[in-house]
């Protein structure tokens, strides 16, 4: 920020007001913004809108970060694009309409789609695999779908013509020079400053830029050839990088009629409307993503996957947090009287953990490839924001609770409230009062899991009835209980229960305590070959599965499904990949590249089983150690089987198998998987999901080198395997990379632990030594195929937005919050986001500008004014009832939040009303050509709503 950013824009500001004809753009507004309220002065600021409305600052793509497009998760990708052209439209009235989205390691084919709802109208990307943009280079193609795109044509890593590719001593195009740092280490990423532009060298500079050019204009279909100028940390010296810039353009300019070429700067929405005038038919790519990315073909850029994957949970959880404070949030401030809790304050904590969720969505930062100083930052700002949200829900508890009422602190939160996610909230001794909140918008039935001291436990609901519920020994405290409660909350409502520990009852008394578990010990068990297998099963069983388990190895031997009436084997190991360390010796695996030195072999000797029974929920523990004596596993898998009750609700509950997984810490250069077999005839296709939102089908592809990277893809949500009868899913937490290496195979990566001697790694904090224990977590389904798609939606979405418990200590009378009207939409639409996003500019665009130019004060952010999206969850044909189109009463939607004044359908983002946004239409080769049309199903749908 210090040594880079600021200058940056400081210069380039200044440069850009020099000459008119200089053009400029700006990507990721996180640093724009951070410089423009912490270091622009007045008349820079003034600058900055003149530049802007003159078209000479373009801001393109617009969002707080440039996103990862593998790893992310479409809702969090929309939030920091929201979160970015939010604070670009109320600050200066534009709306971006291109995209650059060159550094991502592959592109998603959710990306196009979100970017067409976004308003955009051509996308720019660069990298994809080798040898794809080769071919499409040779055959002049470009893709569109929904909006054209532009695939970079740099043949090297980075589109950098600093350091252009060249032969022999030729210059390069890098004139800034030295970064000045506030303070030790400098940075030595890049060189010092290129030799200047002279009258004596100048012609080797516009040999090498003519040369290139018309070595590039074979590749494009018009006349018109984007050259992008600069690379990552440039022009933190613009005024010598613009200077000699002017210089060579100059000169080729001079020889146009020798050569043919004319230069001049440009933004990408003047090379775009360029473009656009040639009226040209381009081809239409198909539905498929260019992932993964290989840089050349030993380098399968598939390891970052699963680097850093605590950070990659964090953020997830962080996400659900927020989705449920946001609605919490939202329905307190339009229904109740605000007695203790300021709104404003309210809003702050939202918008901090907004920031902090969008920021960790970049390129560098959700993939686990940055140094651990920035690691720990992501970090800090995600516990903050975190932390704040919680003490927001809190105090909205509280606020709503009477028997609270006269209870008041620092910023309307006191008490010893805690907030937890379902599966980690711990009370102390004593009583205890819980509200559980549901942030979806369906009626969920589910098991929360609490962490009491006690064996003898009681549970009551609001009316004092007694709920189901089990006590067990913790597998993580050895001296305290699992707690598990049988929980059906209706959409964006609460349930509230007492907690209290208990004396068993006498016979004469009914006094409710809940069922303790029982438990069944399994000794080690060596790792033995398939012939000594499954002479001796044990099951495990609720209404819908029953797990078999062989007491020969400790391991699962198969699940038995009772809608299809079949026995699939499934069998579930830990395996390990080496990694070669020494550069010297060949490629290596780091936080981006997987590069395995072989196939993966066995990462435990001995297992250890333990199964707990209850009424309830069965547990099955089993523990994985390396070696046989070992003290303490390396590995371990929890498997949770539930009992519910008999409704549409209950059967999401019984049609999963919990499984949490303890993974590490690793020794070194080991990459770690789970490998699930089966005897499913499955031909090594897999299927895995673009970013929550589309699955992709992923045939295994044979390569002369790393086969076994380039077969592995990112699951952000969801992958699964199948055959003719059965379907086998995963649902993930949180994103890990995927492969089926073998047929009925699919094999997850956890974790990953990486050293090598690689200069620039070591140099820049970028080791991959990650001696963490993580603790994944996934649903395992197997159903009909005809069932599936169902069952795997809505179960998805169960997972990434599990109910939020809050724990109070019980002190005198407690009564639980004013219980609210549930909000229930049908069983194929999801609430995709209630907020209040506190925007402080009005709908109508005229009147926003005429705000502009008169240079207004801002106003305060506007609390009655509501984002809504809508997300159908099935694609045309997916499900013969649930993909039909849904027609709902918005008002019905709405029904308990107010009187609805006025409804605008918005552009994804929030910045157009539909109707004004009115997106380019290219022509193509394809008889049912992509238009402007509505959105399909599967796609959110955007609503602002005030209200009164």
């Amino acid at each position: 920020m210090q040594a880079y950013v600021t200058n940056v824009y400081n210069s380039v500001v200044e440069a850009l007001t020099l000459e008119e004809n200089r053009r400029f753009i700006a990507v990721e507004q996180e640093y724009f913004r951070l410089w423009w309220d912490g270091v622009a002065s007045d008349r820079q600021k003034g600058q900055v809108r003149q530049l802007v409305a003159e078209g000479r600052l373009e801001f393109v793509l617009g969002g707080q970060v440039m996103h990862d497009e593998a790893v992310t998760h479409l809702d969090d990708q929309i939030l920091q694009l929201t979160e970015g052209h939010g604070f670009l439209y109320e600050t200066f009235g534009v709306r971006p309409q291109f995209s650059w989205q060159v550094d991502p390691f592959g592109a998603s084919a959710t990306t196009p789609t979100l970017f067409a709802l976004v308003g955009f109208n051509a996308h720019v990307i660069s990298r994809i695999d080798y040898n794809l943009k080769e071919a499409m280079q040779d055959n002049r193609v470009s893709g569109e779908l929904h909006l054209l795109i532009h695939v970079l044509t740099i043949r090297t890593e980075k589109s950098c013509l600093s350091h252009l590719p060249h032969s022999g001593p030729s210059p390069g195009f890098y004139w800034d020079g030295e970064p000045v740092f506030p303070g030790p280490p400098t940075d030595g990423l890049y060189p010092s400053m290129e030799m200047p532009v002279t009258e004596d060298n100048i012609l080797s500079f516009t040999s090498l830029l003519v040369n290139n050019v018309l070595a590039r204009a074979t590749w494009f279909r018009t006349p018109h050839i984007l050259w992008p100028w600069g690379c990552d940390r440039q022009f933190f010296n613009a005024s010598l990088q613009f200077s000699n810039m002017d210089r060579v353009m100059k000169e080729v300019n001079k020889f146009t009629p020798q050569h043919g070429i004319v230069m001049q700067y440009a933004t990408l929405g003047n090379y775009f409307r360029a473009v656009q005038a040639h009226r040209l038919s381009w081809k239409v790519r198909d539905h498929r993503d260019f992932l993964p990315y290989s840089s050349d073909m030993h380098n399968a850029w598939t390891g970052f996957y699963a680097s850093r994957s605590r950070l990659k949970a964090l953020a997830r959880r962080a996400s659900a947090l927020l989705y449920a404070g946001e609605s919490m949030f939202t329905r307190y401030v339009l229904l109740a009287r605000h007695r203790f809790l300021d709104p404003a304050w309210g809003l702050q904590q939202l918008q901090q953990l907004r920031w902090a969720v969008s920021e960790v969505q970049h390129h560098d930062a959700i993939t686990g490839t940055h140094a651990l100083k920035v690691g720990d930052m992501f970090v800090e700002h995600l516990s903050t924001g975190m932390q704040g949200v919680r003490q927001l829900m809190a105090s909205i508890i509280r606020d709503r609770s009477p028997a609270h009422s006269g209870e008041r602190g620092p910023c309307g939160h006191s008490g010893p409230w805690q907030v937890a996610c379902s599966l980690c909230a711990g009370p102390e001794p004593g009583g205890h009062f819980a509200v559980v909140y549901n942030p979806l918008a369906w009626t969920v039935t589910t098991i929360i899991t609490l962490t009491v001291d006690f064996p003898n436990v009681s549970v009551t609901d609001e009316s004092g009835r007694p709920v189901p519920a089990q006590v067990q020994r913790s597998k993580e405290v050895p001296s305290a209980y699992d707690l598990h409660v049988l929980t059906t909350i209706p959409g964006l409502s609460y349930r509230h229960y007492s907690i209290w520990p208990s004396r068993r009852p006498q016979e004469d008394t009914e006094e409710p305590v809940t069922s303790l578990a029982s438990s069944r010990q399994f000794g080690r068990r060596l790792r033995r070959s398939g012939k000594q297998m499954g002479r001796s099963l044990v099951p495990v069983k609720n209404d819908c599965y029953t797990v078999f388990l062989d007491k020969d190895t400790n391991l699962m031997h198969s699940i038995w499904e009772r809608q299809s009436n079949r026995t699939v084997q499934v069998t579930q190991s830990f395996m390990e990949y080496h990694a070669n360390s020494d550069v010297r010796q060949g490629p290596v695996s780091d936080n981006y590249v997987f590069t395995p030195s072989g196939r993966a072999e066995p990462a435990w000797e001995a297992v250890r089983m333990e199964i707990v029974a209850g009424p309830l929920v069965t547990e099955i523990r089993q523990y994985f150690y390396r070696e046989v004596n070992d003290s303490e596993p390396m590995f371990a898998i929890h498997s949770r089987l539930a009992r519910g009750p008999q409704s549409p609700d209950g059967e999401l509950l019984c049609h999963r198998i919990e499984q949490e997984y303890w993974v590490g810490p690793l020794e070194l250069n080991r990459e770690a998987i789970l490998r699930t077999s089966t005897d499913l005839n499955t031909g090594r296709v897999l299927y895995s999901d673009n970013n929550g939102y589309q699955m992709q089908r992923r045939p295994y592809r044979q390569h002369v080198w790393n086969s076994i990277a380039r077969n592995y893809y990112p699951m952000v949500q969801s992958a699964f395997i199948q055959d003719r009868r059965s379907r086998l899913v995963l649902l993930s937490e949180q994103a890990h990379g995927v492969s089926s290496q073998g047929d009925g195979q699919v094999e997850v990566m956890l974790h990953r632990r990486l050293w090598n001697n690689d200069r620039g790694a070591l140099g820049n904090g970028l080791t991959l030594n990650d001696t963490s224990v993580i603790r994944p977590l996934l649903w395992l389904l197997l159903e009909p195929r005809t069932l599936t798609s169902d069952l795997s939606q809505r179960s998805g979405l169960a997972l990434q937005h599990r109910p939020v418990v809050m724990l109070r200590e019980m002190s005198g009378e407690v009564g639980g919050p004013q219980q609210q009207e549930a909000v229930t939409l049908p069983p194929s639409v999801h609430l995709q986001i209630l907020s209040i996003p506190g925007w402080k500019y009005s709908s109508s665009h005229t009147e926003h500008l005429q705000t502009l130019q008169k240079g207004a004060r801002k106003a305060k952010a506007a609390l009655r004014r509501v984002l809504l999206r809508l997300q159908h969850l099935y694609e045309v044909d997916q499900d013969p009832l649930l993909s039909r189109p849904v027609t709902m009463s918005l008002q019905s939607v709405l029904r308990g939040l107010g009187s609805v004044v006025s409804v605008e359908e918005r552009s994804l983002t929030g910045t157009w009303d539909v109707s004004d946004m009115h997106r380019w239409t290219w022509s193509t080769r394809d008889p049912h050509p992509f238009t402007s049309a509505p959105p399909p199903p599967g796609l959110p749908l955007t609503f602002i709503w005030t209200s009164s």
